[in-house]
């Protein structure tokens, strides 16, 4: 008997991409969009596929890509933010509840949505993360095409 293997790749079928996107600290989110559109064009995802909606912040992605996924629109959603720790307890409870946010929609509505949220102790740590070599917006936007590859392999 043999195994089956499905494999995923970074080009799936005709894929429609929803992308939501912090407004705070938007001189690093921006670059992380940037990264991430750049990445679905280098992998065949046509401009006319991609959607991009502005949230005020990093907590309010959960809410923002929950309504992207229920408009049945979009094959995955790329979620982009940053969260900075300060002198506060407000980093933990913020990026706890947008963890938290995000998993559960990936298990419960099941769609992709791939998590490209910075949580870093300074800005200086946020922009090396955002740099062309490494941007973590790229990241997250292959990671979500190779999801939305296993789900059309799954499903064919």
């Amino acid at each position: 008997m043999a195994i089956n293997y499905i494999e995923t790749n970074t080009r799936p079928e005709n894929p429609k991409i929803g992308i939501v996107v912090s407004r705070w600290n938007s001189s690093i989110t921006d670059k992380m969009l940037d990264g991430a559109l750049k990445a679905l064009k280098a992998n065949g995802v046509k401009e006319q596929e991609i959607t991009v909606v502005r949230c005020p912040g990093s907590f309010e992605l959960p809410l923002a890509v929950q309504s992207l996924i229920q408009s049945n629109s979009y094959d995955g959603i790329i979620a982009l933010g940053v969260i900075i720790r300060g002198g506060t307890p407000h980093f933990e409870y913020v990026c706890d509840a947008v963890t938290q946010g995000i998993l559960e929609i990936n298990l419960k509505l099941g769609k992709p949505v791939a998590f490209g949220v910075l949580t870093t102790d300074n800005v200086k740590q946020a922009l090396e993360r955002v740099e062309d070599e490494g941007n973590k917006g790229a990241e997250a936007a292959l990671a979500l095409l190779e999801m939305i590859s296993l789900q059309q392999n799954l499903n064919s």
